[in-house]
């Protein structure tokens, strides 16, 4: 365990990690780092958390943080970790593609809080290798928040008998369903949203930023961060106090752009032209 005395600033982070990806060999099996960063004391800077709740539509001045909001507080210690020498997949080319909030209680806007991050394991992918980084804060001696968000490596993966993917390689494809959701509201996504929520949160990864920048990834315009997505979908959708959040990122949202937010009882998503499925998620009451 490794006790911070504040939270490491991101741009030297993505700097470092950025150089270091041409380097790296990513593999499942691959050796990790098993330390845990600690950020004691932390507590929400009332600016940046008003322009997040603005940029991802959750009402302004309630007394308790957004449910995805911890999320963004533990951010650096994720990047830490994953941009270290001793993690095996590069940072560049990371895709965020699913996130597990469980939230066990309501968490004070003023409240102070302990964060921890740590890689919970590496497993395969038929497209590549999966990192699962946990955050979890504390108010006291107890866990009041918990995340596990999953980082897809894409690379070329062994094969056995003549091309079949080995044992295990992926996890379960979920099953399409047979009708989508009804329509709640359609939105039309500004450009700026990218730099906008990278301001609030901290995350300005280039294809977020500008076109331009996006260009170089691959990407023709820039893409919303997948962590927005979940967060406007969750401020439409309302969540109770003591939750459990699933969401998994499947295709990028092109800003600017017009989507469907589309909900019916505990499942949500958000889908694009011809239907195009971006996000899809369920929220349930929290076991723990």
């Amino acid at each position: 365990m490794i006790v911070l005395g504040g939270p490491p600033a991101l741009g030297p982070l993505l700097a470092r990690g950025a150089l270091r990806s041409p380097f790296k060999r990513p593999a499942a099996d691959a050796p990790f780092p098993r330390t845990r960063l600690v950020l004691p004391a932390v507590r929400a800077d009332v600016g940046r958390l008003s322009a997040y709740e603005r940029v991802c539509g959750f009402a302004t001045g309630d007394d308790g943080l957004p449910v995805t909001y911890p999320h963004v507080l533990g951010f650096p210690l994720a990047m830490r970790l994953m941009s270290a020498r001793d993690f095996p997949l590069p940072l560049l080319g990371l895709v965020h593609t699913s996130v597990e909030i469980e939230r066990y209680t309501e968490l004070p806007g003023a409240g102070t809080y302990e964060l921890s991050v740590h890689i919970e394991k590496l497993s395969p992918h038929r497209r590549g290798t999966e990192a699962t980084v946990v955050t979890e804060a504390r108010a006291g001696e107890d866990v009041v928040w918990a995340s596990r968000s999953r980082y897809l490596a894409r690379h070329r993966t062994p094969t056995v008998h003549g091309g079949t993917p080995r044992e295990g390689q992926d996890r379960p494809e979920r099953p399409e369903r047979p009708e989508a959701l009804p329509v709640v509201e359609e939105w039309r996504i500004a450009g700026d949203v990218g730099r906008r929520y990278g301001a609030a949160s901290g995350d300005r990864n280039p294809i977020h930023l500008h076109p331009l920048t996006a260009r170089l990834f691959g990407f023709p315009r820039a893409v919303a961060h997948g962590m927005w997505t979940v967060a406007r979908c969750l401020a439409a959708h309302g969540v109770p106090e003591r939750v459990r959040v699933e969401a998994e990122f499947r295709a990028p949202v092109l800003l600017p752009g017009t989507v469907a937010y589309a909900a019916e009882g505990g499942r949500f998503e958000l889908r694009g032209a011809a239907g195009r499925v971006h996000v899809v998620g369920g929220v349930r009451p929290c076991a723990g």
